[in-house]
């Protein structure tokens, strides 16, 4: 009987053990970056430094379960339809050893040179039908993955007040509803940046010029953006900023994918961190109510930044 009972126990510490040993967090690993669409050899460089990033990460889950391609696809004038070579020369083929879906927005360069050809946003959408990689639902869209709720946004549209409201009203609606522990939402224009474009309201310094000096965007942001998500990641300006927080709401610009341009600091943003000087791109772990998010750059090797958040 006493065997049997130290048998009993022994089984119970084993179940105890398994138990115990269950990893039952909820994670997601994406990385972002935007303004790629150059197919240059920088654009080739990064997606390798990230297929050798999202390996290292590996251990209980993938590395990386998708990217956020924040807009400007296409440089410089966007696609004609479906069928336009740069889907191979600025995408497929840059993109080739990356074997993750990329849940892309619509840049201002991705509604033509002057960001006023509506007609070419239709294009990026019904590309999805035909590519296994690339993901565009809709103009702007949602999805869950893990703890987070993403958002994607379609900003030129918000900038030049094309149904700007209507998108507002959908993105207040679903966050309101949405009971994951993270809002995550992205774009392509910055609310704040210290890059050429400067802030939401003056952009390009023309805060005396209605629209292009994205007056637009900074009410949105405002309406929908602050306090109301967590994080918002976005491109446009071609460098990397971890901005310090803003109106309750974490900001951060990450548009070097194939190219750099210099920090202007016009409005003179608070950072953690910036760079200028080479492309990249940023890696985000969100796990349960912590976020970690690591930027690095084209060149591989250790972050160049790394922030953590918990709620």
């Amino acid at each position: 009987a006493d065997a049997d009972a130290d048998a009993d126990a022994d089984a119970d510490a084993d179940a105890d053990a398994d138990v115990d040993t269950t990893d039952t967090s909820q994670v997601v690993r994406f990385v972002a970056m935007g303004d790629g669409g150059e197919g240059n050899d920088d654009q080739y460089a990064n997606a390798a430094a990230i297929r050798d990033l999202c390996a290292s990460k590996e251990d209980d889950h993938p590395g990386c379960d998708f990217v956020l391609y924040l807009g400007d696809n296409f440089y410089n004038d966007g696609v004609e339809d479906a069928l336009d070579e740069q889907w191979q020369t600025k995408f497929e083929l840059p993109y080739a050893v990356l074997d993750l879906p990329f849940m892309s927005v619509l840049g201002n360069h991705d509604y033509g040179e002057t960001s006023l050809s509506w007609w070419k946003a239709d294009p990026q959408v019904e590309y999805s039908l035909y590519s296994d990689k690339w993901n565009m639902p809709d103009k702007y869209y949602d999805f869950v993955e893990g703890p987070a709720h993403f958002f994607g946004l379609d900003s030129n549209a918000i900038m030049l007040d094309w149904d700007a409201a209507g998108q507002q009203a959908w993105l207040t609606g679903r966050v309101s509803a949405s009971t994951s522990t993270w809002k995550i939402a992205y774009g392509h224009h910055p609310y704040i940046s210290n890059g050429q474009h400067g802030n939401a309201g003056n952009y390009e310094d023309l805060w005396w010029l209605p629209i292009v000096n994205g007056d637009g965007v900074k009410v949105f942001m405002e309406n929908a953006i602050c306090g109301q998500v967590d994080l918002y990641l976005c491109g446009h300006d071609h460098n990397r900023q971890w901005l310090e927080p803003t109106c309750g709401t974490e900001f951060i610009v990450t548009g070097a994918a194939s190219k750099t341009t210099r920090l202007e600091g016009r409005d003179g943003q608070a950072t953690f961190w910036e760079d200028e000087t080479v492309e990249g791109f940023v890696w985000i772990e969100v796990k349960d109510n912590v976020l970690t998010g690591e930027f690095y750059n084209m060149n591989g090797g250790s972050p160049d930044f790394s922030r953590t958040l918990t709620k």
